[in-house]
């Protein structure tokens, strides 16, 4: 707290005056008794402790002025420890208070009679001036605690902003700097005093217009180079508008890593697994986490290929959960879900103004999301010739080029690839780039068909289960033996997430604690002739058997809103996947 002690050299010159202008010595001790000031024979005393039995004493605790004009007489006089050797003529005491809180007394003290007599002359215009001094005691004092508060929130905002992880700095509205903290300074390699420099200088990516006339914030992707130091970033800039006028701006800058961290954490999720969380038990899916794992421990690029629902992004997922780069981020994107016009942006990102519609500040592209990281090209197969050409660059080159940019970008991802297609096949017949085939299939990777390990899925059916019933809050523990007769019969050309939905609908459908053949859908119920052992002599084109179920599909739910999404869902595929199989196959849906 605030004392007279923090404005001791104000209290000298006020003592100095009075002692000047009265003729008398004068001392001033503060809350603690301490004398802070002294003239004459109090010179040499200050710092020395006056007794609480003392006139001071009194003033102090009642909070009252007062004249002893006899001292060792007055009634004030009796406690004094020194009453007998006081050699004083006359005293007087004035407190110096704000409100209701005592700061000090000031005392005046005759030791002589003339001294007394100019102190007893004028009574009333003495205590009058002495209540001015005290006054100007307390504005020394209030003005002395604003500059003590000021310090403090300037020392509190600087520890805020040094406990940033973000780096901060404020400008002026020409650019000159005024304030900033030490991430600021760490992330740009900058020199500790750069008060009232130009930001423009320090940090060339930044220019007068980026900042002219901004009402509302702005974001800048940023690429910072100092001799061998390569720092990329994003830049927040926001105005400083007091009474509607821009009286400067801070900008934050952020590590483009540490702003997709969080984003990280939401995209691995639920998805956080490792090997051990690939169910199944046969020597093919065994084989599938034996190469997997060989695979995270390299940075070559992954080919995964298989049926559409066999699980090829989780597999990607465990791959890199289980390698060096963990830590960063996993972005996945599937290239048959977003039309070729947009995916370019998409994965590459674009600057401020590429085309129309563009977003303010540009955009970041899902390769700058995974540098460092994990980049998952799920239904590589559908990717455009054009496109094509530019992830190739970017695997021989590893650096990117912004949709409207003029600079290349360095990037560190590690690509893992997937598609349900034939991409031999779509190289011969010209629809896919040999060269970009080859830089892909370094490691390749087939997940075999849930028909082709049937053994797997008792352990399947039996997770999955597990995982809906405490999803859907129904205690269902089992599955009878007529049921996964059915369920072992079965095709399952949706793969897993075909016996997903399946299962799923069965506990829905389950008023007891085990799955009977009833509670199965009527797909299911249907009579087989599927045999492992004539199986050979009985194929039909699995192009064929999808097209029938889908038209199906279709038909069943022609008559209901969002018939797309109910067809896709009793598929057992996504409505992106419908769509392109839609297309695939030609079929004209109403």
């Amino acid at each position: 707290m605030v004392g007279l002690s923090f404005i001791k050299e104000d209290i000298e010159n006020i003592a100095n005056v009075i002692s000047t202008v009265l003729n008398v010595d004068v001392t001033i001790v503060d809350d603690n008794l301490i004398r802070i000031a002294g003239t004459g024979q109090y010179k040499e005393k200050v710092g020395e402790r006056v007794s609480e039995k003392s006139a001071f004493g009194v003033s102090l605790s009642t909070g009252k002025s007062f004249i002893i004009e006899n001292p060792r007489q007055d009634h004030i006089c009796n406690l004094c420890e020194i009453k007998e050797s006081c050699n004083e003529f006359a005293e007087v005491s004035s407190p110096i208070k704000i409100e209701d809180k005592i700061y000090g007394v000031i005392g005046l003290i005759a030791f002589s009679i003339e001294q007394k007599n100019n102190l007893l002359e004028n009574k009333t215009k003495l205590m009058d001036f002495l209540n001015k001094m005290a006054d100007l005691i307390c504005s020394k004092i209030l003005a002395e605690m604003k500059s003590y508060q000021l310090k403090l929130e300037a020392t509190r905002l600087q520890m805020l902003l040094n406990n940033m992880d973000k780096g901060v700095v404020s400008i002026d509205k020409f650019g000159n700097i005024n304030k900033w903290n030490e991430k600021f300074v760490q992330i740009f390699k900058l020199k500790s005093n750069i008060e009232n420099k130009s930001i423009f200088k320090i940090l060339d990516f930044i220019t007068l217009e980026d900042i002219k006339n901004l009402k509302k914030h702005k974001v800048i992707s940023f690429n910072f180079n100092k001799e061998s130091y390569i720092f990329s970033g994003i830049c927040n800039i926001n105005p400083i508008i007091v009474d509607e006028t821009i009286k400067g701006y801070v900008l934050y800058f952020t590590d483009k890593l540490s702003t997709i961290k969080d984003f990280n954490k939401i995209t691995t999720g639920e998805y956080n697994v490792r090997f051990s969380n690939i169910i199944g038990i046969s020597d093919a899916i065994k084989n599938v986490k034996r190469k997997a794992d060989i695979a995270s421990k390299s940075f070559s690029t992954v080919l995964i290929t298989g049926e559409s629902g066999t699980g090829k992004e989780l597999l990607a997922r465990a791959i890199h959960n289980n390698s060096e780069r963990s830590k960063n981020s996993f972005i996945a994107i599937n290239c048959a879900a977003i039309p070729d016009t947009l995916l370019e942006s998409e994965l590459f990102g674009y600057e401020e103004g590429a085309f129309t519609g563009a977003k303010k500040g540009g955009k970041i592209g899902k390769f700058e999301l995974a540098n460092k990281g994990t980049l998952f090209l799920d239904e590589i197969g559908d990717m455009s010739i054009h496109l094509q050409g530019k992830l190739l660059r970017v695997l021989q080159e590893r650096e990117i080029d912004k949709v409207g940019g003029s600079k290349a970008i360095q990037i560190d991802v590690r690509i893992i690839a997937a598609t349900n297609k034939d991409l031999e096949k779509m190289v011969k017949n010209g629809e896919f780039r040999e060269d970009l085939y080859y830089r892909l299939n370094v490691l390749p990777i087939k997940i075999p068909p849930l028909r082709e390990r049937k053994e797997d899925i008792y352990s399947l059916v039996e997770h999955i289960i597990t995982k809906y019933s405490k999803k859907l809050n129904k205690h269902v523990s089992s599955i009878d033996s007529q049921a996964m007769n059915k369920i072992l019969e079965y095709p399952w050309y949706g793969n897993v997430r075909e016996l997903e939905n399946v299962i799923e609908y069965g506990i829905n459908m389950c008023n007891t604690d085990t799955i009977k053949l009833t509670d199965l859908p009527e797909k299911l119920k249907c009579e087989y002739k599927y045999n492992e052992d004539n199986y050979e002599d009985t194929i039909t084109p699995l192009s064929e058997l999808e097209k029938k179920e889908i038209i199906k599909a279709l038909n069943k739910f022609k008559k209901f809103k969002k018939d797309k999404e109910k067809a896709a869902h009793a598929l057992g595929i996504s409505r992106a996947t419908l769509y392109r199989k839609l297309k695939e196959y030609k079929i004209v849906s109403d």
